[in-house]
């Protein structure tokens, strides 16, 4: 174990070349950034934070500058004004407008993902916006760690990565960054966090929180009793990592840290089917909700016509091309469908079930007195199915009305066997075969 967890931290904590490298980026984004607020009369400061700030960062990180607003700005002022700024102060690393609570500007720079957060200057409780919080994260960490718990955090966050549950953006809906900094500062090390975690039950408590929280866990933020961090985990996420954390203490090894590459198994390719469009480029936190929330509503729209769903993902390249993705027990079912009516004693119910099924190929009477009528399905192939209800009205089928302009436009139902896409494939090996590292196939 021991041997592991050392050759894991000279992966996770930068070197001195890796240091002066984004001192010397951040202090450029800085300059920039402090130059565009001097239009500004609203703006009070501008802040660092994240996990540079904190001295958390891996190699391969995001820059957070906050932008704070005075607490009289109204919101749509606000909004505006932090808007032109990011987009001003980045304006030759082409960059967008993304949306969380409220919208912020991303960049990519030298392949680091730059963004630039507005947020109100408020005392500590006083959130305005869900961004007041970050300088006090910030404040808290820098504050409350050393530089050895602050390489525990990095440990936590390379072993989140490598089993690939690290993230808190709804593509991931995982474990954020500052997640992983208050479970070590509640744990203490890397080792007490997983311990901890190979034993969760189900909505564990960690912190003391003000309310009753119902998620699969519950995560204090230390610096607001009322709010939750474990919300934006998925259940799923956190049931990955309580099996990692047993798998690692079962079988030390270092590819917790650095991750195994999987493929589609191709057995299960034979039951997937894929829906695959083009979009016109929006934020990523839009179109993953909407594919997210799209996959859903075809998955209930497949198991209410007889198909079984096993699993279901959705994917997007966050650049034109979306896909969901759905693992079903068979591609075909039975033709034949059998509908239970009610016993004959009910008189009414029973005549109107007969009306109703005068027209199928048999309708009798069991040795219980129920009557059972026996039809023809229209659709026992998946792929037909799906074609046909997405050339339907695609409000009815519970699509998102932000992506039924997109799939108007085309889209494929494909077998899996037949996906060329890489974002696709990917998505596809982790949707057909077992995770090996939580599952204990370790080598």
């Amino acid at each position: 174990m021991n041997n592991v967890i050392e050759k894991a931290k000279k992966l996770s904590i930068p070197t001195q070349k890796e240091e002066e490298k984004m001192k010397k980026i951040s202090e450029q984004l800085m300059s920039l950034v402090k130059k565009e607020v001097t239009k500004y009369p609203q703006v009070i400061s501008v802040e660092l934070g994240g996990s540079y700030a904190k001295g958390t960062w891996l190699e391969k990180m995001d820059f957070d500058i906050f932008v704070k607003f005075k607490k009289e700005t109204d919101e749509k002022q606000f909004e505006e004004i932090g808007k032109k700024i990011g987009l001003g102060a980045l304006k030759k690393y082409s960059p967008f407008t993304r949306y969380s609570d409220h919208p912020y500007v991303e960049a990519n720079v030298n392949n680091i993902r730059v963004n630039v957060v507005p947020c109100y200057d408020v005392e500590k409780g006083q959130w305005k916006s869900a961004a007041d919080r970050s300088s006090f994260h910030t404040r808290f960490i820098l504050e409350s760690m050393d530089k050895q718990k602050k390489n525990e955090v990095r440990l936590l966050k390379k072993f989140l990565k490598g089993t690939e549950i690290y993230g808190a953006e709804i593509a991931k809906e995982g474990f954020g960054g500052y997640v992983s900094e208050v479970l070590v500062h509640y744990y203490g090390t890397f080792m007490g966090v997983i311990e901890a975690a190979a034993n969760f039950s189900q909505g564990q408590v960690i912190g003391n929180p003000t309310k009753k929280f119902e998620s699969a866990l519950v995560l204090i933020d230390p610096i607001d009793s009322n709010r939750n961090l474990g919300t934006a985990i998925s259940t799923q996420n956190v049931g990955k990592f309580i099996l990692a954390a047993r798998a690692f203490l079962k079988k030390p090894s270092l590819v917790f840290f650095t991750g195994k590459k999987t493929s589609p198994n191709p057995k299960n390719l034979r039951n997937v089917l894929v829906v695959k469009f083009n979009y016109k480029w929006r934020s990523p936190d839009i179109i993953w909700g909407q594919v997210k929330r799209g996959t859903t509503s075809l998955a209930g729209q497949l198991e209410l016509a007889g198909f079984q769903v096993l699993r279901k993902g959705a994917v997007t390249d966050e650049k034109s091309e979306a896909a969901m993705l759905f693992l079903l027990k068979s591609i075909n079912i039975e033709k034949f469908l059998i509908k239970n009516g009610p016993d004959v004693f009910r008189k009414q119910d029973s005549e109107s079930f007969v009306a109703k099924n005068s027209k199928n190929m048999l309708t009798w009477v069991d040795e219980t007195g129920r009557i059972l009528s026996m039809q023809q399905r229209d659709l026992y192939d998946a792929k037909k199915f799906l074609q046909a209800l997405l050339k339907k009205d695609l409000t009815k089928a519970g699509i998102p009305s932000g992506i039924i302009t997109d799939i108007r436009r085309g889209f494929q139902v494909l077998e899996g066997q037949k996906i060329t896409s890489k974002s696709i494939k990917k998505a596809l090996s982790e949707l057909t075969s077992t995770d090996g590292l939580i599952f204990g196939a370790t080598k």
